[in-house]
């Protein structure tokens, strides 16, 4: 009866499986100690200043929040130099990529992005009967130059994942220049920065130059990741005035708690714990890479927190096997790489521990 109802685009959707909680883990297994790194999270934890600036606010959890996160939104325009209108709060990044998918295509439309890429973008995308062009990546990169070739007519929106999850690599200003030159108008570009904040290379482009040009272009950016809030569901986008006007049409009304607007406007002055986040994540890879090259295994180096590692062998039993020892990392066979891992960069010592983990069963 209720396999009727369902709409045709919504009955063959691929379902999102997000890494397994710690402690479901530590229940299943019988362990007492138990790392999680399959989901990119900041091993460091949240910002002190957010931390306390949460406890200083339960008080006023029987409110509404403001709607439109106007605090927030004027302390991010400031920073990146934007109007205040030329923002918009989702509930995590998630929420925005349907949001933009959702407000800009109609049935029968496409997109285009890499293959693989973050799996959100396909899901949403067929929800609302388009159709996902998936381009393969070169050298586990976003191939712009294959993108370009698969724009038709019905090419309404491009996803460009910069870093890319799940490999860690980046494409450079000079490539999104020459890329944006040759999309034809009438197609809106969307670049998903979750990983922005992680960037050492100087030639990262720029995008927030081209939304202040007026370029037909949406930045999505996260307070989940360096940030440490994935917890608390918030992200946002930066885009022009026009497209956060016509994104604003489906945004849910009070769609980001009070409590994740509080944390994320007082986790953006903690600059001390960005800097030691993004120390331990310098440190935690120039040592990984050296125990993955001692051990003759093959990886990807990465722009991003986490690393993709060749296991030589089927990365799901892999998985398995570390599961049951307390690690807890992301298999890759969903996503099409069947002998792959991602690993994120946590602390030294759970860096140890999965090298430990690791060396014993692959």
């Amino acid at each position: 009866m209720i396999e009727k109802l369902i709409r045709k685009e919504v009955k063959n959707l691929l379902i999102y499986e997000p890494g397994k909680p710690l402690e479901e883990v530590k229940r299943e297994l019988g362990l007492k100690e138990v790392i999680k790194l399959a989901s990119n999270e900041n091993a460091l934890g949240p910002s002190p200043l957010a931390v306390q600036a949460l406890q200083d606010a339960l008080n006023n959890i029987h409110l509404y929040p403001e709607g439109g996160g106007y605090y927030l939104r004027r302390k991010l325009a400031r920073k990146y130099g934007l109007d205040i209108s030329e923002i918009l709060l989702g509930n995590g990044s998630d929420e925005i990529i349907r949001m933009i998918v959702e407000t800009f295509l109609n049935p029968g439309e496409e997109i285009i992005t890499g293959d693989p890429a973050f799996v959100i973008y396909k899901i949403a995308c067929e929800a609302m009967g388009g159709e996902c062009i998936c381009v393969p990546l070169k050298n586990f990169t976003f191939d712009l130059e294959a993108m370009l070739e698969k724009i038709t007519d019905k090419t309404k929106l491009i996803f460009i994942a910069n870093p890319n999850n799940p490999t860690g690599t980046m494409v450079e200003e000079k490539e999104v220049e020459e890329f944006l030159r040759r999309v034809p108008p009438g197609i809106l570009v969307v670049f998903d920065e979750a990983y922005y904040e992680y960037i050492e290379r100087e030639d990262y482009p720029d995008n927030l130059k081209r939304i202040q040009r007026g370029e037909p272009v949406i930045v999505l950016r996260t307070f989940s990741k360096i940030y440490g809030l994935a917890g608390l569901r918030i992200g946002y986008c930066m885009a022009s005035g026009e497209v956060v006007s016509a994104l604003n049409r489906v945004r849910q009304p009070f769609n980001t708690n009070s409590l994740a607007q509080t944390a994320a406007f007082f986790a953006l002055d903690d600059e001390e714990h960005i800097r030691k986040s993004r120390e331990m994540v310098k440190e935690g890879k120039k040592y990984l890479y050296g125990e993955f090259e001692r051990m003759g295994w093959a990886f990807v180096p990465s722009e991003a927190n986490f690393i993709l590692l060749n296991v030589g062998k089927k990365g799901r039993s892999v998985f398995q096997e570390l599961l049951r020892k307390g690690v807890i990392v992301r298999a890759m066979d969903g996503y099409g790489l069947p002998d792959w891992i991602r690993v994120t960069v946590g602390t030294p010592q759970e860096n140890e521990k999965l090298m430990q983990a690791l060396i014993s069963c692959v």
